[in-house]
């Protein structure tokens, strides 16, 4: 029993170090060549100051303003999406370990009690057929696979890909939920000042028309300046309903970003509090900085995964080896089962060889091959989107702020002129026309000043955005331990 044990023991141990040492068919992997510039874009939307290197920077770095920092914080620890991500990790790494235990054998016990009759006719002296018991006890191992030309490795390596891209899934969650929770939260301060805006202006418009109809009592302006002036007060109260609206929507949504209601003290205000919430950035950069991506990264695992399937495809084409074997007792008295003589064992190495299967195998590794061409393009094609979405924002951030300078100046002449034209018509000598005129467009010069400094605002959070969000090790996924130690 020692002797037979040991021989057993020595094939499944020699199996497993031939299988550890066996040969991949996995192509080699080589990164593909980025198909886009090594450099931004030039031109006069874009500012030849960016030539430093961008920092990779947390969030907590990124963004200055205490009460966003608290509600980001907030979103991270509270948000259902950013949940499903982190689980479906979590499951990655299950799946991973499923893959990775067809490498080792598989060793099970068994125990089985059996009572048999056999009706045999004719014995001498009325002798009963007889009835035979069995107890049996075995350890054994069922239908290990070699892995000799390396298709379960290939496997392994394709579930490990996964793992990674899952885990870079989960980071790019985070980054665009942090984006998400920056956007709405200065949306709602911008709505805050629209909403006050429109307020101030329903106010001044309310005192325009009592002015006009104070004229119009003494005959001095006409019922048509009446009108138009009380068209003008209606107009700032549906604009004062609207923004009432969008504030509430705005406070929803970000409940539902956060996961949770927001308290009103780290609300914003208004848009004037925000104007330091984010740091400047300096975005200019080779482009291969898109790498550090997680939609790219996650890109690139699936293309490496796709790869590994390629050798398990290939394997198939080559023998397979399983071994089954057992080791046990056996006994007809279950008094007798644990003593000498009841040894009992078998062995058994099977190989399946390829020979003919209507070209399946074949056509198995085309669309391992195909797939794996999928991928790589799905690849270069998540760097074209991601150089065309960071060159898109630093287009915007070239002009935003003289934008923002001409909108300032477009502000000013138009209060000016408005208060010009009303100080005319207050001494009779301009029509109610003019300072209706001037009365629009000085609104609607304060509302496009309003989302000029929003746009500043939400174009540095969509740099951070795009650039990866300030680095690998900002992602709360890199806690996770590898699945090989889980």
């Amino acid at each position: 029993m020692v002797r037979t044990m040991t021989v057993i023991c020595f094939c499944i141990m020699s199996g497993f170090f031939l299988c550890l040492g066996g040969c991949s068919l996995a192509p080699k992997y080589l990164r593909p060549a980025a198909p886009v510039s090594a450099q931004w874009p030039k031109g006069e939307a874009y500012k030849a100051r960016w030539s430093g290197v961008q920092p990779s920077i947390s969030w907590q770095e990124f963004f200055i303003n205490p009460k966003l920092r608290k509600v980001v914080a907030m979103a991270l620890e509270n948000n259902r999406d950013l949940r499903v991500a982190a689980l479906n990790i979590e499951k990655a790494i299950a799946l991973y370990q499923i893959q990775r235990s067809e490498l080792f054998p598989g060793i099970d016990a068994s125990g089985s009690w059996s009572k048999e009759h056999q009706l045999i006719s004719g014995l001498p002296g009325g002798a009963q057929s007889p009835t035979i018991k069995r107890y049996s006890v075995e350890l054994g191992i069922s239908a290990w696979e070699l892995d000799i030309f390396g298709r379960i490795r290939s496997l392994k390596e394709q579930a490990l890909e996964q793992f990674s891209a899952t885990e870079q899934a989960q980071r790019g969650v985070q980054i665009s939920l942090v984006a998400e929770v920056a956007n709405t939260w200065l949306a709602l301060a911008a709505d805050q000042e629209q909403l006050k805006l429109a307020q101030d202006t329903l106010k001044n418009r309310q005192d325009a028309y009592q002015l006009v109809r104070r004229r119009f009592e003494l005959g001095v302006s006409s019922e048509l300046d009446l009108r138009q002036a009380q068209m003008q007060v209606e107009a700032a109260k549906v604009d004062v309903a609207r923004y009432t609206t969008l504030v509430a929507q705005d406070e929803n949504a970000l409940n539902l970003a956060v996961g949770k209601s927001v308290p009103p003290e780290l609300l914003p205000h208004d848009l004037s509090e925000t104007l330091a919430a984010v740091k400047e950035v300096a975005p200019g950069l080779p482009s291969d900085v898109l790498l550090r991506r997680p939609d790219i990264l996650q890109a690139e695992d699936i293309l490496k995964g796709a790869n590994a399937n390629i050798g398990a495809a290939r394997a198939d084409f080559f023998p397979r080896i399983t071994l089954t074997t057992n080791i046990g007792l056996m006994s007809e008295e279950l008094s007798r089962l644990f003593k000498s003589g009841s040894d009992t064992w078998g062995f058994v190495p099977q190989v399946i060889l390829p020979i003919f299967d209507a070209g399946a195998s074949s056509a198995n590794l085309r669309a391992a091959k195909v797939d794996r061409d999928i991928a790589l393009a799905r690849y270069e094609k998540a760097i074209q989107t991601a150089f065309r979405e960071v060159a898109d924002a630093l287009a915007q951030r070239g002009t935003i702020d003289e934008q923002a300078a001409a909108q300032r100046s477009l502000t000013d002449a138009a209060a000016a002129t408005y208060h010009l034209s009303m100080s005319c018509y207050e001494k009779g000598i301009d029509s109610y026309l003019n300072v209706l005129d001037a009365q629009r467009s000085l609104y609607a010069a304060q509302q496009g000043l309003i989302a000029i400094r929003l746009a500043r605002l939400t174009n540095l959070v969509t740099l951070y955005k795009v650039l990866g969000g300030g680095g690998p090790q900002n992602s709360t996924s890199s806690n996770v331990s590898h699945p090989d130690k889980q």
